[in-house]
């Protein structure tokens, strides 16, 4: 039986060809970037469902950045639409299966640090699963990976120097995944704090822990759209976020097209 994301796969390849160096999949408002790529498809012609957040365009954009073949994936398929891990976990499995070897993550989140303003790009080094949900559970695919990976250096430290090569100052951030869709509250950012986040988002994870077991090298860059709950002034709306990720997009572009260039 043909697997969803062999699926996948088989479209893309179809559609695009030889499988790209790298694989980026754009959090929300990000999809400026997809931009720049010449050629693309809705999700729909390739077997993934649409996204249903605005901030996510649902297709595939493919083209040359940097110097480099680049699949991008403008549109996240979260948990809290409704999708299974599975789902969630597609566009990386898909890539993989495709004979990609490199995916960049990006993720809008909110900052459990006051030093963390919006606009920080954030390099993630960790994660806190609070999700409640993995990708991995069920039978597994050997032709994927282990039945037990190991997640030690889940994001390459490779990729995370390289980052640092472009911009020195990238802080590493440990990235805590919540179910959403709701923002956390107070308290939770401070127990999120506590036990040693330092962004909060609504997905990201699914997608690193399906990659890393595929084999995938996985940087994850996590982008400070808004100061948690508690650390904020006013009402968290899913619009400041977008129009934070928009102004902050061009800064991500540049950072993400050098990386290119040196992988």
């Amino acid at each position: 039986m043909l697997r969803p994301y062999d699926f996948v796969a088989d479209s893309l390849r179809a559609h695009f060809g030889p499988a790209p160096a790298v694989g980026i999949v754009l959090g929300s408002g990000l999809g400026r970037l997809a931009l720049a790529l010449p050629a693309s498809v809705p999700y729909a012609e390739v077997g993934l469902p649409s996204p249903g957040v605005a901030g996510h365009g649902g297709r595939v954009h493919f083209g040359e950045l940097g110097g480099k073949r680049v699949a991008a994936f403008a549109g996240r398929l979260h948990l809290y639409e409704g999708h299974s891990p599975d789902v969630a976990a597609l566009q990386v499995r898909a890539l993989a299966r495709w004979g990609c070897k490199t995916v960049i993550l990006t993720s809008a989140v909110g900052g459990c640090r006051a030093d963390l303003p919006a606009g920080t790009i954030g390099v993630v080094s960790d994660h806190l699963n609070f999700q409640g949900q993995n990708p991995l559970r069920g039978p597994n695919d050997d032709a994927l990976g282990t039945r037990f990976p190991d997640l030690s250096n889940l994001y390459s430290a490779r990729l995370r120097t390289l980052a640092r090569t472009v911009e020195p100052s990238l802080p590493d951030v440990v990235y805590a995944a919540m179910p959403g869709p709701n923002y956390e509250t107070p308290a939770e950012i401070r127990m999120l704090r506590t036990l040693g986040a330092d962004v909060v988002g609504m997905s990201l994870v699914s997608e690193s822990i399906a990659a890393g077991h595929a084999g995938l090298d996985v940087l994850a860059l996590a982008v400070v759209a808004n100061a948690g709950a508690g650390l904020h002034a006013g009402a968290l709306t899913h619009v400041e976020v977008t129009e934070a990720m928009a102004a902050a997009s061009g800064r991500l572009i540049q950072l993400v097209v050098a990386l290119l260039g040196k992988l």
